[in-house]
């Protein structure tokens, strides 16, 4: 690895354990709603699939771990919010 890029890397905080544990909460939140979630590509990402046939949702943690995001990150809730986040998803995936 060149110095440029060891020097960028070096400066971001490896957030992916903690952005992991969001999601985790996040599924756990989603699973006392009855909804079907699970955890993908070690702990980065979350599966919600719908009630019905049809594509499943993906769930990331973006905006340096302040949201959830989903739908192309045009749907978001915050991080700090996992109950609010599962209810949102839980009517998102029922339309």
């Amino acid at each position: 690895m060149n110095s440029i890029i060891q020097a960028a890397v070096t400066g971001f905080p490896d957030n992916s354990q903690e952005e992991g544990d969001m999601l985790v909460r996040l599924r756990d939140q989603l699973a006392n709603l009855g909804v079907n979630a699970d955890l993908r590509d070690n702990n980065s990402a979350l599966l919600v699939r719908k009630p019905e046939p049809g594509l499943p949702v993906w769930v990331f943690v973006g905006y340096g771990g302040a949201y959830y995001s989903w739908q192309s990150a045009e749907q978001r809730h915050p991080t700090s919010d996992p109950q609010g986040a599962a209810n949102v998803l839980a009517e998102y995936i029922a339309r």
